[in-house]
């Protein structure tokens, strides 16, 4: 072994002994130091360990993820190395105990057969490569982020539900409404808001965390736009607005449509956007929400909604609230978000994907 590999072989056992007093952040640092580009697989192995014990501590499924992909590649480089096959089919267990996904987009191909999810990833590649030709653009720094909505309510039978809802936010197709979302959601502004409009077979309704009643809610900041009318950006602009009238612009015509597990921004008129959202169930498909190629949104009865989300895990749950018994459309007994935590912001990392941990 040559001083290089000495080098190496010296830094592993560093880290390892690190690992074994739960110091990841000072492993990943030795392991940064002596590997930068992760080309070894034990370097890999560890930093997934390391990156497990993180994630572990923080519960971020952002960190579950990172810990998995440094594991698989570990496996890919040496298929062979039993530690880290343990270790990686450990730490998928413990996703899948946790509702985790091993990636934000659900998996399209499993044992060579594709899912239902591949299924429609066939069929979605083909509505956008039409969809290439039109003069559409996402913002180059932005990708999807994610949320994790924490609901409970009680059902029909009286039984008491206590569930999380992960939500894929499409930032760089509706960044301002994505970023509005979570600054109302790092603020806790959606803490304890209730759904307070609920129609089986049509969507969920919530996010009025001034009166939970839909007749409040405005931007979590000061876009230029003041109860739907234009005004400027400028502080002269923000401060002759009352905040309460703080709203956003819409970005309907971002191409995403309303489909089962959307989630959209309710609003009161064009460019009235504010905090109030909703989350369409399994068999609702409201396409006259949808903004269409000459379709004027301020027209009577052509109301256009921007949807900034799609739901990636706990659909049944959506589909549960939405049959909760309900009177004027209210449920009956509170459906309440008592979190919503936000787990990626979305922003791209200018770090190269192998040196991401």
């Amino acid at each position: 072994m040559n001083m290089a590999g000495e080098e190496l072989a010296k830094s592993w056992k560093d880290a390892d002994k690190l690992l074994d007093k739960s110091k990841y952040e000072e492993a990943l640092s030795v392991l940064r130091q002596s590997d930068p580009d992760g080309k070894e697989a034990t370097t890999l192995r560890l930093a997934g360990k390391a990156t497990h014990l993180k994630a572990i501590k923080s519960g971020s499924p952002s960190d579950y993820r990172k810990a998995a992909s440094l594991l698989r590649e570990s496996v890919k480089k040496n298929p062979r190395d039993k530690q880290a096959n343990a270790q990686y089919n450990q730490l998928l267990n413990e996703m899948q105990e946790k509702r985790i996904s091993q990636t934000i987009i659900p998996r399209l191909v499993n044992d060579g057969t594709p899912t239902p999810a591949g299924l429609f990833a066939i069929v979605a590649s083909l509505l956008l490569v039409i969809a290439a030709f039109q003069l559409f653009q996402t913002d180059p720094e932005f990708e999807d982020g994610e949320a994790v909505m924490r609901v409970t309510w009680t059902d029909e039978a009286g039984v008491f539900h206590d569930e999380k809802i992960t939500i894929a936010l499409h930032r760089a197709d509706a960044p301002i409404h994505v970023e509005n979302f979570m600054l109302h959601a790092e603020a806790g502004n959606y803490d304890n808001v209730i759904y307070h409009r609920v129609i089986e077979g049509f969507m969920i309704q919530g996010g009025d965390f001034e009166y939970n009643s839909g007749s409040g809610g405005y931007a979590a900041k000061w876009y230029g736009y003041c109860n739907g009318q234009k005004t400027g950006t400028s502080d002269a602009d923000r401060d002759n607005c009352a905040e309460n009238q703080w709203s956003l612009p819409g970005e309907h015509e971002n191409g995403l449509k309303h489909k089962a597990g959307a989630l959209a921004a309710a609003h009161a008129g064009l460019n009235t956007d504010g905090s109030q959202f909703y989350i369409v169930p399994t068999g609702s498909e409201p396409t006259w929400l949808d903004w269409n190629e000459g379709k004027d949104c301020s027209a009577p009865g052509q109301s256009c909604h921007t949807v900034y989300g799609t739901v990636t895990d706990g659909i049944e749950y959506v589909d549960a609230i939405a049959a909760v018994p309900t009177q004027n459309d209210k449920p009956v007994n509170d459906v309440t978000i008592v979190s919503v935590t936000i787990t990626d912001d979305g922003i791209k990392d200018s770090t190269p994907w192998y040196q991401f941990w």
